[in-house]
């Protein structure tokens, strides 16, 4: 799987992106409002991609590595993933998710590797929903949530503090 846009290139993360994987999972200023703690060695960066590869096979689908086209250096992951473990009262549902690396904020990366990734999920998956949630405090990604036309459905606890639950539906995304 590929998906190519204007500035970014979306694949299957491999083994060969653990340098910059875990300079993504040991950075605090990242990991500040997911809920786990920062990861301090690399074989641990290595476990995260395994598990992401093995949700390729077992769910068809995963998050995905985000290279910037001028670079041709990873600058994070987004796409859907498959919950199959029960967030918020939601299972078995396709959620949007994605974790970029501080020097890519604010260039519009997010939007553009999400906009490729619902279109991923409506058009060619057929799904009829989407789901994502951010952390409360997490401003920037309640924005671009928001952006996308999210809409926030509710809030739940997780341990580190309230999320926002979002919805985006299939007739709003395809009009």
């Amino acid at each position: 799987m590929k998906i190519e846009t204007k500035r970014l290139i979306l694949r299957k993360l491999e083994e060969t992106d653990l340098e910059r994987m875990f300079l993504l999972d040991s950075n605090p200023e990242v990991m500040k409002y997911i809920g786990v703690p920062v990861l301090t060695e690399k074989s641990q960066s290595l476990g995260v991609i395994r598990m992401i590869r093995n949700q390729y096979d077992k769910n068809g689908t995963g998050r995905l590595a985000v290279i910037e086209k001028e670079t041709r250096l990873l600058i994070g992951w987004s796409g859907l993933k498959l919950l199959t473990e029960e967030i918020n009262g939601y299972k078995n549902v396709l959620d949007l998710g994605y974790r970029y690396l501080p020097e890519s904020w604010g260039k519009g990366y997010a939007m553009e590797a999400a906009r490729a990734s619902l279109d991923l999920g409506f058009i060619d998956m057929k799904a009829d929903a989407i789901y994502a949630f951010a952390h409360s405090e997490n401003a920037g990604s309640n924005h671009i949530l928001t952006k996308l036309g999210f809409e926030k459905t509710n809030e739940f606890e997780e341990p580190d503090g309230i999320c926002n639950w979002y919805e985006l539906k299939r007739e709003k995304y395809l009009p």
